[in-house]
């Protein structure tokens, strides 16, 4: 009896390790890490040097707020990896708990650029177009590491929780980021703000929340927002997902 006891136990422990050894998402090239970082590294620093280019040429520095704006938005994208790779691991999901917590309280930086377009305006100093491209760039860059970095965690619950919780908490966290690109863009609050002042931002919008019009237009902006990321992301998973098999193709 102690010896099937021991077998049984033996076969759970093989089956855990071949569970924790399947791929959590399947890979499209040996070096896709190196391509992706490699890729949004240059594309930031085009927007840099295009920023750069805007200053010098120009002499406006009006627009120098987005190089910080696309800094805020690798956060996230670093973070992720932090717990993507830890997770890999074999660390603890309650121990990357507050790693998760720092991503997704930096995690609307990302799209947020996007809003950048209130800045336009044909008065400037330089060209309509030229500052069109330049916040495209940047607003491109900093939606895709956004997007990179959330693919990340979404396999790493997908892997823990299953497929349902994985897109769940897809759609929970774009509905936050939402809700933090909103206060952000309307209310001029921080991503650090809910950690160092959260008393004084939630008493400043107190005075809102009996207003039926400001509550409709939040209300609004933050679900026609959430909709549009999670369509947008749906999109950029889906073509993440794509691939060719040559055989099948292949003229018989």
């Amino acid at each position: 009896m102690p010896t099937a006891r021991l077998a049984n136990h033996g076969r759970a422990d093989r089956g855990r390790e071949l569970a924790w050894g399947q791929e959590m998402r399947t890979r499209r090239h040996p070096n896709e890490r190196f391509l992706v970082l490699a890729g949004l590294g240059l594309a930031s620093a085009v927007c840099v040097a295009l920023e750069l280019f805007r200053e010098r040429y120009y002499g406006d520095l009006g627009f120098r707020f987005l190089l910080w704006n696309l800094t805020l938005a690798w956060i996230p994208l670093l973070v992720a990896l932090g717990v993507y790779d830890a997770y890999r691991r074999g660390v603890r999901i309650v121990l990357l708990t507050p790693a998760v917590a720092v991503w997704l309280l930096f995690l609307p930086n990302a799209p947020y650029i996007a809003t950048d377009f209130v800045h336009l305006t044909p008065s400037a100093p330089t060209p309509l177009w030229f500052d069109a491209v330049l916040i495209s760039g940047f607003a491109w860059t900093g939606v895709l590491a956004g997007f990179a970095s959330l693919y990340l965690l979404h396999a790493v619950a997908r892997h823990r929780f299953g497929a349902r919780v994985g897109w769940t908490g897809v759609l929970a966290a774009l509905a936050l980021t939402s809700v933090g690109v909103y206060v952000g863009r309307f209310l001029q609050w921080n991503s650090w703000d809910l950690v160092f002042r959260p008393g004084q931002r939630l008493a400043e919008i107190a005075p809102g929340l009996g207003q039926t019009t400001a509550l409709f237009h939040a209300s609004a902006v933050m679900v026609l927002l959430t909709g549009l990321l999670a369509l947008t992301y749906l999109a950029f998973y889906a073509l993440v997902g794509l691939t060719v098999d040559p055989e099948r193709y292949a003229t018989r």
